[in-house]
């Protein structure tokens, strides 16, 4: 399995998420975290990812998982991401994510993907955070009620269970506006025993294989 699990953006060793790719460079960009803006918004929010990933050469365009909503086959979205090298998926609200996920299928399709180490997973924010198994206490930042008021349903608490411990994004990161509230998030994980992992805006966590190392900020 292949992840590069962000923070914040690229964070700061972009080289690594190419280095996994082994090559390809065809990346899908998954945005339904920020479903819940206006098409305008987040259209360019897509376009401002597509352009990050091809300064670091990956050619990449965006899956919109709401397209599958209707007809959810894990079979015909793993069939789409045949021959992709990374699928990226965007911060924004874990819960609106994790939603998109389910209802289309692709939670289940990445899962054999990651297990057949068919592609990468990488990603910042909500990206990573709904590899954990359960999403209980990220409401403490995201909105669960977004699901309720974008899609008219309710959220999905589980989440995929790739990992066995949660990751908290953007702890002590005092230039993003979370930051606070995610710390808070980590401090309560700890004092319940949840296990989990912090990362800083900058840092990845990055697992190829049995390998898996946190690349620190700014090295």
């Amino acid at each position: 399995m292949r992840v590069y699990l962000s923070s914040f953006r690229l964070g700061d060793h972009p080289e690594r998420l190419v280095d996994l790719a082994r090559g390809r460079r065809r990346a899908i960009v998954v945005a339904n975290a920020i479903d819940g803006e206006g098409a305008a918004e987040r259209a360019a929010w897509v376009g401002a990812e597509i352009a990050a990933l091809a300064g670091v050469g990956l050619a990449d365009t965006e899956l919109d998982l709401r397209d599958h909503f209707a007809d959810p086959r894990p079979a015909r979205l793993a069939a789409k991401l045949a021959g992709v090298g990374v699928v990226w998926l965007r911060g924004g609200n874990v819960f609106l994510l994790r939603y998109a996920l389910a209802r289309s299928g692709a939670d289940t399709a990445l899962r054999r993907l990651l297990a057949a180490d068919a592609l990468v997973y990488a990603g910042y924010s909500a990206g990573p955070c709904v590899l954990a198994p359960s999403l209980r206490g990220l409401e403490a930042f995201d909105d669960a009620g977004a699901v309720q008021a974008v899609h008219g349903a309710a959220p999905v608490w589980t989440g995929l269970g790739v990992l066995d411990y949660a990751i908290v994004p953007h702890v002590d990161s005092p230039d993003h506006p979370e930051s606070a509230a995610c710390g808070q998030v980590a401090a309560r994980y700890q004092a319940d025993g949840v296990p989990h992992r912090t990362l800083r805006d900058g840092e990845a966590l990055v697992m190829d294989g049995d390998e898996t190392e946190v690349l620190s900020r700014g090295r």
